[in-house]
């Protein structure tokens, strides 16, 4: 006990975050959700290396022991964030703070719960000494980082319209950007910011146009459209110099029965670029027009500094659940690359906006659809990374099949008024060439089924990941070429990450309830 609490003192006395850190890849911090604002997962630091590897071995544990509920009690989907040696994680109802030298606990909040829907929780974001996180029941909560006590709550979501909050939040100078997510019923997604002082909300925006513009028109109706989903649960990310963030919309509704909603349905299925001190709409990007299958487009929005046509280019490249990886200009939004990245066999072609078109065969059908991908998606939220020195994006995709049908042919149906039925799958971690969205090299997991592990390179060629056996694994950034791995016990259920403290380099990666963190053996 003497000894927590000296830790906890130490660790009160320094931490806070600076700022700057946001703007860096991270080295001696992990100040974000993905690390920095680029949401690129990329580590700068060198000391563990594709020829050092093999050494990696296991420095702590930290396993969690709480009475959770929902569909994966327990489960640490949330990535770590560290500033000044302090690890802070979550799931749902809960945020602790751990030492990150030893996997020693030092404080713990229980939230309160008044019901919700606990399917996971993405991580706090930290401002100066201040922690933001998410609830079940919809509120946005601020902590000190030094001892853990509630500074304030505020409610950014209604529990009894069946909305819920999972989201890592991200700060923006004076913006805590906060997400919501919803039980595919029929409420609009939106996207706000609040004061990080007062938790006031500052500005909200919605995932529907306004009455009366062309985008409008993309919905039989204005009464669709303004129930029409969109939900913002994903990553945001953040350009500085252009002053916009970026973020994904989920799926529209009715999700599977589709004939109430005739049209494109903007602002579900979008990449989004936002002004974060007005919450103006600066471009959007739709990457499953008329979206039938449940493929939500909640996939980190990836910032590469890169080079085009032999000129350099600010750029914005997504891996989306349907099966097609998108690099956009991210001052306009418009479309550079469109490719396809696993099996997607639902588009019948792409138009000059570099947009998937729908093929109706491939809708729900009453005697069903073989549809790639499956309902899980090519990619879901686990985030993917990309690789500034290889030029490199890397992402754990799936080639996967589902059957899907419809139960509601009705002209307005109701919830989602279809199902879909699961087939054959294969995981394989991409490595794509960004600059023509074809795959440098892919490496295909062992056994059956896609993993949904995040991911994490590092500029000492190393590229970790999860693979469909409960085997956390580290391959060669470069060729693809499996080096070691160290089986969890269980799947790995967030995105790793690494950080830099006393000359040791750490390796963290969650799986289930338990935090592992491994380092060089004697180091």
């Amino acid at each position: 006990m003497k000894l927590a609490l000296a830790l906890l003192a130490a660790a009160a006395a320094a931490q806070t975050l600076d700022p700057a850190k946001l703007l860096k890849a991270p080295t001696d911090s992990w100040p974000s959700f993905n690390g920095d604002y680029s949401g690129r997962r990329f580590s700068p630091l060198t000391r563990i290396t594709a020829d050092n590897v093999t050494s990696l071995s296991l420095a702590w544990v930290h396993r969690i022991n709480v009475q959770a509920s929902g569909p994966f009690p327990g489960s640490i989907k949330s990535t770590p964030v560290m500033v000044d040696g302090v690890m802070f994680f979550t799931i749902p109802d809960h945020v602790w703070a751990i030492d990150a030298r030893t996997g020693r606990e030092l404080w713990h909040f229980t939230w309160p719960s008044r019901g919700g829907i606990h399917i996971g929780n993405r991580g706090v974001a930290v401002m100066g000494k201040w922690l933001f996180f998410e609830t079940p029941d919809c509120h946005l909560v601020s902590l000190n980082m030094k001892d853990g006590k509630e500074r304030w709550h505020k409610s950014i979501c209604d529990p009894d319209q069946f909305y819920f909050a999972s989201a890592a939040p991200l700060v923006v100078g004076n913006h805590v950007i906060a997400g919501v997510s919803g039980d595919d019923l029929d409420v609009p997604g939106y996207l706000q910011s609040h004061d990080p002082e007062t938790g006031e909300m500052q500005w909200r925006w919605y995932a529907y146009p306004e009455a009366g513009t062309a985008e409008a028109k993309s919905w039989p109706s204005i009464e669709a459209m303004m129930h029409g989903g969109g939900m913002t649960w994903g990553s945001t990310t953040y350009d500085p110099e252009l002053n916009l963030i970026y973020f994904g919309t989920g799926n529209p509704q009715p999700v599977i029965a589709h004939k109430g909603r005739l049209g494109d349905n903007l602002f579900t299925e979008c990449i989004i670029a936002l002004n974060p001190d007005t919450g103006k709409m600066k471009w959007y990007f739709q990457s499953s027009p008329h979206d039938t299958h449940d493929w939500d487009a909640n996939q980190t929005p990836v910032l590469i500094d890169g080079i085009v046509n032999g000129a350099p280019r600010k750029l914005l490249a997504q891996a989306a659940r349907n099966g097609y990886f998108f690099v956009l200009d991210r001052a306009t939004g418009k479309n550079v690359v469109t490719t396809t990245f696993a099996k997607a066999n639902w588009a019948k072609g792409i138009d000059a906006k570099g947009q998937p078109i729908p093929d109706p065969a491939k809708y729900p059908q009453i005697d069903g659809a073989l549809v790639a991908p499956n309902q899980a998606g090519a990619a879901n939220w686990p985030p993917p990374s990309f690789s500034p020195a290889t030029g490199l994006f890397y992402v754990n995709a799936s080639n996967a099949y589902s059957v899907y049908y419809i139960y509601d042919d009705e002209d307005k149906p109701e919830g989602w008024g279809g199902n879909d039925r699961g087939g054959w799958s294969e995981g394989v971690l991409q490595a794509i060439d960004y600059r023509t969205g074809r795959p440098r090299w892919s490496h295909k997991w062992e056994g059956a089924g896609g993993p949904r592990s995040g991911v994490l390179s590092t500029a000492g060629n190393v590229v970790f990941a999860g693979d469909p056996n409960n085997n956390f694994v580290a391959l060669n950034a470069s060729t693809g070429q499996a080096l070691w791995r160290a089986n969890l016990g269980s799947s790995m259920s967030n995105a790793p990450i690494s950080y830099e403290l006393d000359g040791t380099q750490y390796v963290i990666v969650g799986a289930g309830d338990t935090l592992f963190g491994f380092a060089l053996h004697g180091k």
